[in-house]
């Protein structure tokens, strides 16, 4: 790189040069001849002139003017127009070598040369060392020692442990396995949807694995200089084999894995040369041995099919959303940093913390610290978990919000029907609480939870969901009429559309229509595919289409509506507790769907 650059250098110089040659040469070739300004000056034509060095302004009698450049001196000159009476003007400056008037004339040329060529170094290098370094790879290399996380500290992901497990025996023990003819997995991909605790599963092998450990990320093979990335990926693999048996663990592998040849990214740019450069290396013509290789991504749709293949990644293991038990088992690691209260119980927060992830459920119990913290406690209690998780599920409290006692009413009026009809429709999850306190972008809050984890949905639970969706419109219209209903709707009627939709396009819940698939190609280009839709239904077909989710929403919206003039009573003693107490819970949910008085939470000051 720096023979290059000094090469350059030299021809730059050398083309400067040139170029002031020529602009010398077409400076001159305009002006009177020497010859020409002598025979003037003997006939007298000549009034003044003005010297400077080699340069010569002439000024004739008729006022006309031109410039000679003397070609070599003549120390006759000054001599021969004061004889003539011609005025002299100037001096005969001081001589510099062609050396010396070039470099004066071209340094700033040669300044910003330089300049450039000191920035090129910096930006490839970061420090300016040495340009070698910038192909070297930013993978660090860790031992047991450098990391204290352990599988003791992973909990939700019981099968991926046991694989992970399994490959961290065959890393201490391979004979045992050699024995009956395995080998050594040359890849292994996590997936799973963010948060789910894949870059915390790798940490835990390398504190296992007694062998060494590089980390990277995708990111950090993608520079802006085309080639960059694979020298990375070279310079990777060759240091991993100098230390074999290892692992290479290399975390959002989706930056750099991406499917070649699709979307709006080129045939032969520099992420697709670093794709390039670690399939060869992972299952090329020399292959490798002892290294195995672990990505992380959340995901695997846009992922390169070569990449995926057997004797690549090899395992594919996925690290799913914890269930209650393993949100438990999350939930009591997170909280032995935290001092807890004896009140707290983490299955009771498990179970109200359906779809959480392990960072959702981390940020929890750290909400919860920061939480008791500010009030001064000294320990964290349920109600402080109780707090956080609703201001995690529901948003923070907007306190700033005044509302109107109207529009307290009609919020009011709306959660109630949200409640009432989500604990009489068949096979709906229990009502956990409702609120009017304004949260996040909602005015009200009804907060369902479910008894255990939900895997998969039958048509009466789907359709309950859109009788509880439209309960809160129905509420409003039923008590100030359909020309007062509020906007309040707008985003049940959404999910409510959408839910339909479904049904009867993707799950096949259609007489009509039966159990086929009826929706359009609309992949997104920065997925990897095409810019157009293709159309797989007809005109007549997407009206019967249209006709099918509007009769499933109809019957289902007449069922709400029906449930909750049966229920006028309830309904109208629901707003009134929510205006009361503007959250209510569970127990007095029953209290009032059972027509009785309603109890008050517990420690709420009734002055």
């Amino acid at each position: 790189m720096i023979k290059n650059l000094i090469f350059w250098f030299f021809i730059t110089v050398i083309l400067a040069t040139s170029l002031q040659d020529l602009n010398i040469y077409n400076i001159n070739k305009n002006q009177v001849n020497y010859s020409s300004f002598l025979k003037e000056v003997n006939q007298n034509k000549i009034r003044d002139t003005y010297i400077s060095g080699r340069k010569v302004v002439v000024t004739r009698k008729d006022m006309t003017q031109y410039t000679i450049y003397l070609p070599i001196k003549d120390p006759r000159l000054i001599d021969t127009l004061v004889k003539k009476n011609i005025k002299v003007t100037g001096a005969i400056s001081e001589e510099h070598s062609i050396f010396i008037s070039f470099f004066t004339s071209w340094s700033p040329v040669y300044i910003l040369e330089v300049a450039f060529i000191f920035f090129i170094i910096k930006i490839q290098n970061g420090n300016g060392k040495n340009l070698s370094l910038f192909g070297k790879s930013k993978a660090k290399m860790l031992f047991k020692n450098n990391i204290k996380t352990t599988f003791l500290d992973v909990a939700g992901c019981k099968e991926a442990k046991e694989e992970m497990s399994e490959l961290v025996e065959y890393l201490k023990k391979p004979k045992r396995f050699k024995k009956l003819g395995g080998k050594i997995p040359k890849g292994i991909l996590l997936v799973g949807p963010p948060g789910t605790g894949k870059t915390l599963l790798a940490k835990a092998i390398a504190g296992e694995a007694n062998v060494p450990f590089f980390t990277i990320s995708g990111s950090d093979f993608v520079e802006i200089f085309v080639g960059v990335g694979a020298s990375r990926v070279r310079n990777m693999f060759r240091n991993a084999r100098k230390n074999a048996p290892c692992i290479i663990f290399i975390d959002e592998i989706d930056a750099v894995g991406r499917q070649r040849g699709v979307g709006l990214g080129g045939g032969n740019d520099e992420r697709e040369q670093t794709l390039n450069q670690i399939l060869v290396e992972m299952d090329g013509f020399e292959g490798n041995k002892g290294i195995i290789l672990i990505a992380a991504t959340n995901r695997p749709d846009v992922l390169d099919p070569a990449l995926l293949r057997p004797g690549r990644f090899d395992r594919q293991i996925v690290v799913p959303l914890p269930d209650i038990k393993g949100r438990e088992e999350i939930l009591k690691i997170h909280m032995r940093k935290v001092p807890i209260s004896s009140d707290v119980i983490p299955i009771i927060l498990a179970r109200g913390t359906p779809g959480f992830s392990g960072a959702d459920l981390a940020n929890l119990v750290n909400e919860s610290a920061l939480l008791a913290a500010r009030c001064g406690k000294k320990v964290v209690s349920m109600l402080d978990f109780e707090n956080s998780k609703d201001k995690i599920i529901m948003g923070s409290e907007r306190t700033s919000v005044v509302m109107t006692e109207k529009q307290k009413e009609s919020i009011a009026y709306h959660e109630s029907g949200h409640v009432i009809v989500g604990r009489l429709v068949p096979d709906h999850d229990p009502v956990h609480k409702a609120t009017i306190i304004p949260r996040g972008q909602s005015l009200g809050v009804t907060l369902f939870l479910p008894t255990n984890d939900i895997f998969n949905l039958n048509r009466e639970k789907l359709e309950s969901q859109i009788s509880v969706l439209y309960g809160g419109r129905l509420a409003e219209e039923i008590i100030y009429g359909y020309e007062q209903v509020s906007t309040g709707a707008c985003n049940d009627i959404k999910v409510a559309t959408d839910l339909a939709r479904r049904m009867v396009t993707k799950w096949g819940f259609s007489e009509k229509l039966g159990p086929i698939l009826y929706t359009e190609n609309g992949n997104e280009v920065f997925l990897g595919k095409s810019f157009s839709k293709s159309k797989y239904i007809s005109n007549e077909t997407a009206r019967i289409i249209d006709e099918e989710i509007k009769s499933l929403i109809e019957i289902n919206y007449q069922r709400a509506k029906s449930i909750l003039l049966d229920n006028i009573d309830i309904l109208n003693a629901m707003k009134d507790a929510l205006i009361k107490y503007e959250t209510i819970d569970s127990s007095q949910i029953d209290d009032l769907m059972s027509r009785k008085k309603v109890r008050d939470p517990e420690g709420w000051d009734n002055n």
